[in-house]
């Protein structure tokens, strides 16, 4: 069994009622619940965090290789754009993530097509909704097993 962090950064508390028409209507605790039984299902262990904070995500990313995390799921939110500090946290840590928008950010104002987090990434998934969660969970379950 490995652990594995399922992280959401600005605003993802919001989901289900922030712009449907874009995110979807799946609320964040509903994204989460499907994750973990997804990872559960598997044999592994899946934590939720999500934070508005900046500095909460760093910390959380830095504690997550010290408690055993093996693996990570990050949606970084509106930071994907701007955050320089988390994107040195996950380099510093080692963590192997896989980037998870619900929406194409490719599709969206240009200042969103740029991520701070893509090429250090294992993977990106983007533009699949909530599904793209569980796909990312996935992806991870298979990563692991070949680690194991």
């Amino acid at each position: 069994m490995a652990r594995v962090l399922l992280l959401n950064g600005p605003n993802l508390n919001l989901l289900g009622t922030r712009e449907p028409a874009v995110y979807g209507t799946d609320t964040l605790a509903s994204i989460e619940k499907r994750a973990a039984d997804c990872a559960r299902a598997a044999g592994h262990e899946l934590t939720a965090f999500q934070s508005n904070a900046e500095h909460e995500l760093i910390g959380r990313v830095q504690s997550a290789a010290q408690e055993g995390v093996k693996f990570m799921v990050l949606n970084p939110g509106g930071l994907t754009h701007t955050s320089v500090a988390l994107r040195d946290a996950i380099l510093g840590v080692g963590l192997p993530f896989i980037e998870v928008h619900l929406s194409n950010i490719h599709a969206r104002e240009d200042f969103r097509r740029h991520s701070y987090f893509s090429d250090i990434a294992l993977g990106v998934i983007t533009g699949l909704g909530a599904l793209g969660y569980e796909l990312a969970v996935r992806a991870a379950v298979e990563r692991l097993a070949r680690l194991a």
